[in-house]
């Protein structure tokens, strides 16, 4: 749903609920709930009325994978909280960790603009 809206920043266009649905083959209902948490989040803007529609709050290329993951799940890789003592599970928490920050960089570097796929302008050969 955010590339489509990332498609469209440029042209300043608002995608309604409802086509963004049928784009993404998900349930208006589904849909609503999700672009109300990226509302409150401030990925996206919303403007009500016959004109209205939604769209990105920020360029795409400043909306990061990590930023939509943090705003829908919170950590990225939570700990587990029970790993058990001993040397196990201070090395499993040590792993854990570093297998956290790896994946946090990786999501850090993937932002909408690299996401999406802008449709081809027609080209004419003579």
């Amino acid at each position: 749903m955010l590339a489509q809206l990332a498609k469209r920043y440029d042209s300043e266009e608002l995608l309604r609920i409802e086509d963004l649905a049928r784009m993404e083959e998900v349930p208006v209902n589904y849909l609503g709930q999700i672009l109300n948490e990226m509302r409150n989040g401030d990925l996206v803007t919303a403007r009500r009325g016959k004109q209205g529609g939604y769209a990105l709050a920020r360029p795409p290329e400043d909306i990061s994978v990590y930023d939509i993951m943090k705003l829908i799940d919170g950590g990225i890789l939570d700990l587990p909280e029970d790993l058990g003592g001993g040397q196990s599970g201070r090395r499993v928490r040590e792993v854990w960790r570093s297998l956290e920050a790896e994946f946090e960089a990786g999501v850090k570097s993937v932002t909408l603009d690299k996401l999406t796929t802008k449709a081809a302008e027609a080209m004419y050969y003579i």
